[in-house]
């Protein structure tokens, strides 16, 4: 194993393209290609036989697993974690022989989320803060901040902590998660954390 080594590390089989910009301690393995003008925070692992898109933003700590396609439109904030060979789109309506190359839909994942693997998103939502869309599901409108989804079209089915572990309100709208002993309330079918 050979790596060009500068601020990140860089397999000898990835390609990355010029204007972009990679953070201190990112690591970026197998035939993996980052293409023009991306951003890419510190300490993000992106996976093998990664595809990203010019003009695509990864947060701070992003974990890209392997085979996954991040194309343009999308941004990723800090500590979101993208499962195997998961899927975004950017354009609704595709055509081979239409070039709608000015019609990407942005899609943005907030702090924390973490996408399934084989999950697919289709362009134009956004994905709240500590969501968990589970794997293989397919999300078609936005998620809420905490949402717990799964399936085809995805589908609320709870609510998760910070931890990713399944939050039970009790009669008061409170809960506990049980791995951190953070504290959550559940208010207007919005969860927030009890800091």
């Amino acid at each position: 194993m050979h790596f060009c080594m500068k601020d990140y590390f860089a397999h000898e089989t990835a390609v990355i393209d010029e204007g972009c910009t990679i953070g201190k301690g990112t690591k970026i393995w197998h035939f993996s290609h980052i293409m023009s003008n991306c951003t890419i925070g510190e300490s993000c692992n992106i996976g093998q036989n990664v595809v990203v898109s010019p003009d695509v933003t990864l947060g701070r700590n992003v974990k890209v697993q392997n085979n996954v396609s991040i194309y343009t439109g999308v941004i990723c904030e800090d500590d979101v974690f993208l499962g195997p060979s998961m899927v975004f789109t950017n354009v609704i309506n595709p055509r081979s022989a239409v070039s709608r190359k000015d019609c990407y839909r942005r899609t943005l994942v907030m702090r924390g989320a973490s996408i399934g693997a084989n999950a697919t998103v289709v362009c134009g939502h956004d994905i709240g803060r500590y969501a968990l869309i589970g794997a293989g599901a397919v999300v078609t409108k936005n998620i809420p901040d905490y949402a717990l989804v799964v399936g085809n079209p995805a589908r609320q089915m709870g609510w998760v902590s910070e931890y990713g572990c399944k939050l039970s309100f009790d009669s008061n709208g409170l809960a506990t998660c049980p791995e951190s002993g953070q504290q959550y309330k559940l208010e207007n079918n919005k969860v927030t954390r009890i800091k």
